[in-house]
């Protein structure tokens, strides 16, 4: 079986610490060709290839997935 990548994760500067709300979004790039996203309560990552991501950031550059109020 494959070694799993070791990700090194970094918090959101959008993510404001609240010693009652730690749930924040993390995010790693330096495995090449992935990347890698982290609920930093849960623990729960989801992995994304470079292109994915890429695609992602560009619709939320866009608005493609802002809430309505």
């Amino acid at each position: 079986m494959a070694e799993r990548p070791e990700f090194e994760f970094h918090t959101s500067s959008m993510c404001k610490y609240d010693p009652n709300d730690r749930r924040c979004v993390e995010v790693a790039t330096n495995v090449p060709g992935k990347v890698a996203v982290r609920n930093s309560e849960t623990g729960q990552t989801v992995e994304f290839t470079a292109v994915e991501w890429t695609d992602f950031l560009g619709g939320a550059r866009l608005g493609e997935f802002d809430l309505s109020a």
